[in-house]
């Protein structure tokens, strides 16, 4: 049966990951096969070395597989030249991060809007309020990030990363750095841009309560997918 492109932000094939250890092959991820439906919000989780974040950063275009495909709507990945990918990356993908990654010498607005102007595509200022609007920044638009909170911070990369409508966000442990308390209001935040916008995304975590604000966990080990489990959220 054919795929149904529409139906996915993310779709991974037979992916694999090697390297070179020394002497050793090491097997990060041993073909995986994974979709990731628009409008939905995936928690992927495992132990350390269980390949999760090496899935991330092959399902966003951030490395490339030693074998296998991965597609961006209906774009797959490994037919774009390098130059593509950054373009791909840049219009239809958003990152969060457990850093943060914001720049320190632009305001708040201004990291907001900055994948829009590396795009070279022009804020649509009704986006952009509304997006601030959900993040709850209005009143810390013009402060630097060394002014805010580390919830705050999170909230300016979350609203930077929805700046370009994108097929999807990535988000690799993005309250690790948080205590319980804003963890809970920036996951929150992530739960309310799916239910509000349709907005696809894809978590990496250890946390079961992080992922207990998903509709869907991925469990991985030893560079597999153990198990796919729906999730019924309380509320």
């Amino acid at each position: 049966m054919p795929i149904d492109q529409e139906k996915y932000a993310v779709r991974v094939e037979q992916l694999v990951r090697t390297y070179r250890a020394g002497r050793d092959t090491v097997t990060a991820l041993a073909g995986v096969d994974a979709g990731f439906e628009r409008g939905t919000f995936t928690a992927v989780m495992g132990p350390s070395g269980s390949g999760k974040s090496t899935l991330l950063q092959h399902a966003a275009g951030l490395d490339r597989p030693t074998s296998g495909r991965v597609w961006i709507g209906d774009t797959e990945l490994s037919k774009l030249s390098e130059t593509r990918l950054t373009k791909l990356r840049r219009e239809r993908i958003g990152f969060v991060f457990q850093t943060y990654n914001l720049i320190g010498a632009l305001t708040v607005r201004e990291n907001i809007e900055l994948p829009l102007r590396l795009a070279g595509a022009r804020a649509g200022q009704d986006w952009v309020d509304e997006v601030v609007e959900r993040v709850g920044l209005r009143d810390r638009l013009r402060h630097r990030p060394s002014e805010l909170s580390g919830g705050q911070q999170q909230r300016v990369a979350i609203a930077r990363a929805l700046a370009t409508r994108p097929d999807v966000i990535f988000s690799d442990e993005p309250t690790g750095a948080l205590d319980s308390h804003t963890a809970a209001e920036v996951l929150t935040l992530l739960r309310s841009v799916v239910d509000a916008y349709g907005q696809t995304v894809v978590m990496v975590t250890h946390d079961p309560v992080a992922a207990s604000y998903a509709d869907r966990r991925l469990t991985m080990s030893d560079g597999r997918i153990m198990r796919d489990d729906a999730l019924v959220r309380v509320g």
